[in-house]
């Protein structure tokens, strides 16, 4: 969503001040008691064991960035809680999936000591205890996934301190191939139901198969919703619902897909860009749904923005014609120029689309519904391959 006002894209990290202003956090203090307390040798050298696990690696390293590496489209939550006394601050995270095996790892420096738990049966939590003392800021503490199974955070504030590098498991291990590599992509459990009728891409333009290649990017994810509407429609489930059946569109056309994401994880901006600029890609299309105050209903229309070029021009307008013609009596908010960072960071003409507005009395039941959303993916889809016979 891109706010009406200001233009402002939310961060896709997760910040976790607001995890601390909403009280009520459990404390890690109590669930470590009774556990195994396991010291392990601090290099970091591969855990076989931990294949398995939802955690696959970890490690701090000199530089103060904790770095994680889990099971792919893996959800994770991450909380602070301030220091008192004797006990220092710490950052938690929890994710589904039970450990192999309850530890606790001995710290260095300024991190007193790190704990693999188990609060619940089929969850496991990593928890940093730092030295009391240890100064903080909440608000630079983001957890940011860099791929589908990397996650980091920057610990301002540490590296002086001359940290030792602590970890387990191998972080560098090769990425999963990504599910574009993999044939047609399976859609996931949508929240919002299953289209209506069947998908088909019979009818749409064709194009030279194997030669393109385009980058489809559902907005926001994981902790980060994006927009939340009418009904409590969000925008991440709109929209990944959307991209997930643009891409089996595309790829049916012989179009090659590649998503920055299939599942709901949280990826940042900066990963975004980068990997549709490494990917070779023809074109990338960012797919965003609109939202206004909930005390704004009349105020509903499909835009679509793109950056500077020509090319990017053309690219929007086809898409913005596209979605419309599907779209009656939403109005016509236009295809113009943005800033928005993953259509003026990439290098291949790229746009961003709004499909409509989650607050709007009009366009919010029409995202809600499945029949919908997949005429509006028909309509991408169509947009896209019509820019694609073009060439360059």
């Amino acid at each position: 969503m891109a706010g009406l006002v200001s233009r402002r894209r939310p961060s896709l990290g997760r910040t976790v001040r607001r995890v601390v202003q909403a009280l009520g956090l459990r404390s890690p203090l109590g669930w470590g008691r009774g556990l195994a307390l396991v010291p392990l040798a601090l290099a970091l050298s591969p855990l076989p064991a931990l294949a398995a696990s939802p955690l696959s690696a970890w490690r701090i390293n000199p530089q103060g960035q904790l770095e994680l590496r889990t099971a792919p489209d893996l959800p994770l939550r991450a909380f602070y809680e301030a220091g008192r006394g004797a006990i220092g601050p710490r950052v938690w995270f929890d994710m589904p999936g039970a450990p192999l095996r309850t530890r606790t790892v001995p710290g260095s420096g300024l991190v007193r000591q790190i704990r693999v738990g188990q609060p619940t049966p089929e969850s496991t939590r990593l928890v940093v205890e730092f030295q009391p003392g240890t100064q903080l800021d909440p608000s630079s503490l983001k957890l940011v996934g860099t791929a589908r199974d990397r996650w980091r955070m920057e610990l301002t504030g540490l590296a002086p301190y001359g940290l030792q590098a602590l970890g387990e498991g191998d972080i560098e291990a090769p990425v999963p191939t990504p599910a574009w590599r993999q044939g047609p992509i399976a859609a996931p459990q949508p929240r919002l139901g299953t289209a209506v009728g069947t998908l088909s891409a019979s009818g749409l333009p064709e194009v030279a198969r194997g030669r393109f290649k385009v980058v489809i990017d559902p907005g926001h994810g994981g902790p980060d919703p994006g927009a939340v509407g009418i009904n409590s429609l969000r925008e991440t489930d709109v929209v990944l619902d959307v991209g997930l059946q643009v891409a089996q569109l595309l790829q049916a056309k012989g179009v090659q897909v590649l998503m920055t994401r299939t599942s709901e994880v949280d990826v940042d901006l900066p990963p975004r860009a980068a990997l549709a600029n490494s990917s070779g890609a023809d074109l990338f299309l960012s797919i965003h749904a609109n939202a206004l105050s909930m005390s704004r209903p009349d105020v509903n229309g499909i835009e679509t923005f793109y950056f500077e070029s020509p090319r990017a021009r053309g690219l929007a307008q086809a898409v913005q014609d596209e979605v419309l013609a599907v779209s009656p009596g939403s109005p016509d908010r236009g295809a113009r120029t943005a800033r928005f960072y993953v259509i003026r960071r990439t290098v291949m003409p790229s746009a961003l689309v709004e499909l409509g507005f989650v607050t709007g009395q009009l366009d919010s039941p029409r995202l809600a519904d499945p029949a919908h959303r997949r005429r509006l993916a028909l309509a991408i889809s169509r947009g896209l391959l019509n820019v694609l016979r073009q060439g360059p």
